[in-house]
């Protein structure tokens, strides 16, 4: 059971530091944490349909495994001791 206590910790880790990453890439709508970061200057980058629809995925995807993580590691927990 530790191992997969381990692992399961790993991947929320992991999937931690890309949710930020893939939230932080999104176009900003105005006065966001993307403009600070120039999300005003790169706007003819990134106004791409297909690729926000592809980041949308990426993220949701990211939040589904990092929500599951969180399951996995609160039931091996409780049932472990």
């Amino acid at each position: 059971m530790n191992v997969l206590l381990i692992l399961c910790i790993i991947v929320l880790v992991l999937s931690s530091l890309l949710l930020i990453g893939s939230i932080l890439l999104h176009k900003g709508r105005g006065g966001g944490v993307s403009d600070v970061f120039g999300g005003g200057i790169s706007t003819s980058m990134r106004s791409s349909g297909v690729a926000e629809r592809n980041l949308n995925r990426i993220t949701v995807g990211v939040a589904l495994v990092w929500v599951t993580s969180i399951v996995l590691i609160g039931l091996i927990t409780k049932f472990q001791g």
